[in-house]
């Protein structure tokens, strides 16, 4: 297992600092609401980090469909955005009602969660992981596909997308649900070209939990188009 390159931490940690450093609260100006919105931030963050370890079972390794002989591998491989992104907003749905949290999902964050998630794509590109497959096209780094820069130009044209919509107060509280759908599909459409096992034929175990992505995206887009959040004037402040 290969040590942990310094450029790719370098990124990751440049793109967490965007995400925890940038004002999208500005919207809350009660202080309570600040901090139970903090408190389900850490939830949430709590969430990613398992889910972003779990996910590595099923897309690298195969498991539960392939039995694991060596977990100190386990441990010590990657994460994946993918588990981070399910499990991450599987924790915080869950936590609302048990904290009685009745604010609407804040769309700020996830516009910036986008450019947060392209500078840290940068770090992969730099340390070369999430290699794509052979390929010798006119845009191949090191006779593969560029797998890092395709899910950086999808991250930087959400990004703007959700800034249009946010500056027109359109899909309020309904943005990350939205995320969770596009990136799902890019993902599962671009999981071919990366270098993966494939458990089922052609496909991935990471295809897998696209399809859970876009699964629990769709069910949520809905739920909050029947059912609107309140405070929708947040929209426009």
């Amino acid at each position: 297992m290969s040590p942990i390159r310094p450029e790719y931490l370098l990124f990751v940690g440049l793109g967490l600092a965007l995400a925890l450093l940038f004002p999208v609260t500005k919207h809350l100006r009660q202080r309570e609401d600040r901090r139970r919105y903090y408190t389900l931030q850490m939830i949430t963050l709590v969430g990613a980090v398992v889910g972003a370890k779990l996910s590595v079972l099923l897309g690298d390794h195969g498991w539960p469909f392939v039995p694991i002989s060596d977990w100190s591998a386990v441990l010590l491989s990657g994460r994946s955005v993918t588990g981070a992104l399910i499990l991450g907003f599987a924790a915080a749905e869950t936590a609302k009602p048990l904290m009685g949290y009745n604010l609407p999902p804040n769309d700020r964050f996830a516009t910036l969660l986008c450019f947060s998630l392209a500078i840290g794509r940068l770090g992969c590109l730099a340390a070369g992981c999430c290699r794509g497959i052979p390929w010798d096209g006119p845009w191949a780094i090191h006779g593969r596909h560029p797998i890092p820069i395709y899910e950086i130009l999808f991250l930087l044209a959400t990004g703007c997308a959700f800034l249009f919509l946010l500056r027109r107060g359109l899909l309020f509280g309904r943005f990350f649900a939205v995320y969770l759908i596009v990136y799902g599909i890019f993902r599962f459409l671009t999981e071919p070209l990366r270098e993966t096992p494939k458990l089922f034929g052609t496909f991935s175990g990471y295809q897998l939990l696209c399809l859970v992505m876009i699964l629990l995206g769709a069910a949520f887009l809905v739920k909050r188009t029947l059912r609107p959040p309140a405070w929708k004037e947040l929209a426009a402040a």
